[in-house]
This record gives structure tokens, sequence and C-alpha cells, in this order.
């Protein structure tokens, strides 16, 4: 059988399964189960026929959809908590592997471009960061004291202060994703050009090093949480751009569930590196060995939940969908 026959024969009934798992009205749990045996069975003649197709990848989210649903006992509310971190943001982040992808090109190229501009231009940090933020960094450099910033306000206060304004920073960068993808890449190359020429304005001053260890203390998960929610807000403006296979609205929803994962996903990431900034950053006397040992840890940690282990949730799921 041809491909575009075999979609043609089973979209209808494909689509009324996704519409049933999204208005939740299936009355039985025998309802739930012949669909799921219906949709591995043609997800099996799928994968025997056209194993590259995007229908295949397509058979196989829905059926998991579809067991997860079965095995979802509503009973037991609190393991939704648990089952959220461990099971439905790994999966999701696959889904968006290739918006994390684009989010991160994007953030790297403009960070380069905001170096360039830096180096080139000594005065471009003034237009980035404003001339009262430059002229405090110079006086606390000339004082012998160039990370004074984070010494600036009381531990409790700056942790609150800057996890709401961080917090803030990645939902608005989803949100933007409404306007599609232009929205969120154009935050993302604002935040880029303005961590680029930041560094490269300590390199000017012979504090590259020592701005680094400072920076990347909570920098490591703050900005790697700034491109996730990236990737969040690259889904749901995809949504409207490329709706494939479903309406535009019924894409743009799917992006909007889909990127909204992704942000609340970041959120412990944000309060994490809040912490650090306000409670760690500011002892520049730790040690670099402490702090090394803190960016590298925290590099492995957005390495492995955002990227590794995604790649192995979705391998297992293949296996037990198979």
């Amino acid at each position: 059988m041809k491909e575009v026959t075999f979609i043609r024969q089973n979209l209808d009934k494909w689509r009324r399964y996704e519409k049933v798992l999204e208005e939740e009205v299936f009355s039985t749990p025998d309802d739930l189960a012949d669909a799921y045996i219906d949709v591995t069975s043609d997800l099996a003649f799928s994968q025997t026929h056209y194993p590259q197709s995007r229908i295949t990848l397509y058979l196989n989210n829905l059926g998991i959809s579809i067991h997860n649903k079965i095995y979802r006992n509503k009973r037991e509310r609190w393991t939704r908590i648990y089952t959220f971190w461990t099971q439905e943001v790994p999966a999701t982040m696959w889904d968006a592997r290739r918006e994390l992808r684009w989010s991160l090109l994007i953030f790297l190229l403009f960070s380069f471009v905001g170096a360039l501009s830096q180096w080139f231009d000594p005065e471009f940090s003034r237009l980035i960061m404003g001339d009262s933020y430059v002229d405090m960094t110079l006086d606390n450099i000339a004082k012998g004291s160039p990370m004074a910033v984070y010494d600036s306000t009381e531990e409790g206060a700056m942790f609150v202060q800057i996890t709401l304004n961080n917090v803030r920073v990645s939902f608005f960068i989803f949100v933007m994703g409404i306007f599609t993808s232009l929205g969120t890449g154009f935050l993302l190359m604002r935040n880029a050009v303005m961590l680029g020429a930041f560094q490269t304005f300590f390199a000017q001053h012979g504090l590259l090093y020592e701005s680094a260890l400072a920076i990347w203390l909570h920098g490591t998960l703050e900005i790697s949480a700034i491109v996730i929610a990236g990737a969040a807000g690259l889904a749901m403006g995809n949504g409207w751009l490329f709706p494939g296979t479903y309406s535009r609205m019924d894409a743009f929803r799917r992006g909007v569930k889909r990127g909204l994962k992704i942000v609340v996903g970041t959120v412990p990431v944000f309060i994490v590196a809040g912490f650090i900034e306000s409670f760690a950053t500011r002892h520049v006397d730790m040690g670099d060995a402490w702090r090394l040992g803190i960016i590298a840890f925290s590099a492995l940690f957005i390495v492995y939940y955002f990227v590794v282990l995604p790649y192995l949730k979705h391998h297992e799921s293949g296996k037990t969908t198979n």
C-alpha cells in the first residue's frame, strides 16, 4: 500500500483520537484500550513499510499519549508532580529538540556579534547596558572590586528580586512566540548581544577570567534556562508558521501546550540560579576550585536533564510501544 493511501484511509480516525485525548471524552477505559490497540497496529504497519516517514513518528507519539492516559491514576494526584518532572518535561524536550538547537544557535551567534561589537567599539556597552551601569562598573574596577555589583543588595531581597525577574524574562520570551518565532528570536538576540558585550567589556579591562568565574557561577543555569525558554517560544511560534498535517489553530494549540511545559520546567533552574547569584557569587574569595566545580556541575545537570534524559526516555518509550 502506498503511504499516501495509508494516511488517507486512517487520517480521520487518528484526528478523532487526538480530539478525544484533548477533550477527555472517552467514557470507559475500554475505549482507550481499543484506541491504543488500533494506533499501535497502525504504528507497526508504518514502521514496517515506511520506517523513515514522519507518519511513523506521528503514530509513535500518538500511541505514547494514549498509553500515558491509560495508566494515569487520578487518585494519585501527587504522583503527577513527580511524573511531570521525570516524564513529561523530558518527553516534551525531545519533541522540541530542533527548537532547542535553533535557540542555542541564535544565542551563540548573537553573543559573538555582541562580543565583536564591544571589541571594535568600547562604547558599545553603554548602548546596551546604559551609562549608569557602565560607570558604576568602571568605578568598582577602579576600587579593586569589579564584581561588587553582586554585593550591593541584601541576600534575601536580592534572591527574590533576581528569581522573579528571571522567571518573568523566561515567560516573556515564551509568550513572544505568539508573534511567530521572530518575537522569541528577537529577545534571544537581545539577551545574547548583552552577554557577549558584557563579557568582552571585562576582557578589555584584563578581567576576563575573574568575570567569567563570577558570571558563569550562576549564569550556567540562568543562561541555559533562557535558551531553553527560547525553545519553548519557538515551539509555539512554529505552530503558526509550520502547522504540518494539522490545521493552523490546532498546531498553535499544541505548540502552546508543549512550550508551556518547557518554560515551567525552567522555573526550578531559575530558582537555583537566583540562589547562587544572591548567596554565592558575591563571595569572590570562595576559591576557584569551588566555583569551577559549581559551574561544571551546573553544566552537567543542564546537558543531562534537558538533552540526555529526553533521548533516553524517548528510546525507552519507543521500545515499550513496540
